[in-house]
């Protein structure tokens, strides 16, 4: 399995207030709507999970006075589907984790925009949503942090840096919950944590707790490490993504003894600073039924021409064994412009499962609402769309061809999924092909 590369960037909302611009479409026959009776309970719903203090989110949504100066850029971005971010073919599938705002609603924000944003009897207010200071997820069982910061130079690329933290486990750990938090945030690309198990022999020389990247290694093998790794997932973090939340019954595995591997890619800005990621884990109550596992179809391959609009790159593989498709992400750098998930059908039909409007700078988890159970030999297909022409705003440059690479300026076709197997079935396992220790249970 190649490494996973991310780019870390920022939301960033429209700050201008547009009250008594902006006119619903269908506006509500009842009274007009005041903050407290009808816009507080659409943020905590739908928003406060990035607009609170020490969120994603450039400014909080918490009180009225934080919001009302954005009254109109909320209904501006609500009615042009902009916020909350989310950017799936509502034709094709339908996702548990989907944000998008019901039409009424959008009705209800652009009502209150257009009629002075009023605040209305703050004795109309729900109680306040109550959140784990400093994370998305419950409080936290664990919080692993990389035992020394990163120092991350002002200009210049900066390679793959990884710090291997020794857990302690004397017991075999199932992870329910589990986010990604660095601490600073503006420049880390991407953070995958990887599951070392104690047997295993990946990156057996480097250091444990201190920072190191390939350049470090003096052994071939060790460099080899640092680009490839067979390992299992137990998060992956870029601006936008989610943090895992795995129903009752699933979890992630952690094998006692075993270590958590930190890989960072960092981004410089312009100003030297440092990183000092941490994880966050909720263990689940009790063994689960499912073993969770994050699997991947990736062209690295490609060449995409200087100037093509719509560049198509393709990979599709078949199931070595029975799962249960739970969820996808997918990742693409500044040329990405739409990635498809289809099932291949045996007659050469194609039953399409995920389309997304990519966005580099929301890369996003799409969790079925409804996990798909799959047969053995069920071929998945992944399809991205490159966009290499000069109408793309984003391209670093239309007139070079693009190959695979590390860098945001490079290129990379990378469709990660879900899926859940038995509880005693190893990655390893999974990939043999009909093995008999694979029993299934949809």
């Amino acid at each position: 399995m190649r490494t996973l590369l991310l780019r870390a960037a920022f939301m960033f909302v429209a700050a201008v207030a547009l009250p008594g611009v902006l006119h619903a479409q269908h506006a509500p026959a009842s009274a007009t709507p005041t903050f407290y009776r009808d816009v507080l309970p659409i943020l905590q719903q739908r928003c406060q999970s990035c607009h609170r203090p020490g969120e994603i989110a450039p400014m909080p949504f918490v009180s009225y006075e934080q919001t009302r100066p954005f009254a109109g850029a909320i209904a501006a971005d609500a009615s042009a589907h902009k916020m909350p971010p989310w950017f799936a073919d509502p034709s094709i599938g339908h996702f548990s984790n989907d944000p998008s705002l019901s039409p009424k609603q959008i009705d209800t924000l652009v009502a209150w925009a257009a009629a002075g944003a009023p605040s209305g009897n703050p004795a109309d207010a729900p109680p306040p949503r109550s959140f784990a200071e400093g994370w998305n997820i419950p409080q936290p069982d664990l919080v692993v942090r990389m035992p020394k910061p990163v120092a991350i130079p002002a200009h210049g690329d900066v390679e793959y840096t990884y710090e291997i933290v020794p857990t302690g486990f004397r017991q075999d750990k199932w992870v329910q919950m589990s986010e990604i938090r660095p601490s600073s945030r503006e420049n880390v690309h991407h953070a995958v944590v990887y599951i070392r198990p104690p047997d295993s022999p990946w990156l057996r020389h480097a250091p444990i707790g201190v920072p190191f990247t390939a350049s470090d290694m003096t052994d071939e093998q060790d460099r080899h490490d640092t680009h490839t790794t067979k390992a299992d997932i137990l998060l992956v973090y870029a601006p936008g993504s989610s943090p895992d939340r795995w129903p009752d019954g699933m979890a992630k595995f952690i094998p006692a003894g075993s270590d958590l591997v930190f890989q960072m890619h960092y981004t410089t800005h312009g100003r030297a600073t440092s990183d000092q990621t941490s994880i966050a884990i909720v263990f689940a109550k009790q063994p689960p039924a499912k073993r969770v596992l994050t699997l991947q179809l990736t062209n690295s391959s490609f060449v995409i021409p200087p100037g093509d609009p719509d560049c198509r790159v393709e990979v599709h593989g078949s199931l070595p064994n029975d799962a249960l498709l739970l969820s996808f992400f997918p990742h693409m750098h500044l040329r990405g412009k739409q990635f498809d998930y289809n099932i291949l059908r045996p007659d050469g039909s194609i039953e399409p499962l995920l389309r997304v409007h990519y966005n580099f700078y929301w890369q996003l988890s799409y969790r079925l609402a409804q996990p798909m159970p799959l047969k053995a030999g069920t071929v998945l297909q992944a399809v991205a769309i490159f966009d290499n022409s000069k109408n793309n705003p984003h391209n670093p440059d239309p007139d070079a061809a693009v190959y695979w690479g590390d860098q945001t300026y490079d290129e990379m076709m990378v469709g990660f999924f879900d899926v859940a197997v038995p509880a005693n079935v190893s990655k390893t396992q999974f990939f043999v092909r009909g093995s008999p220790s694979v029993e299934h249970e949809h």
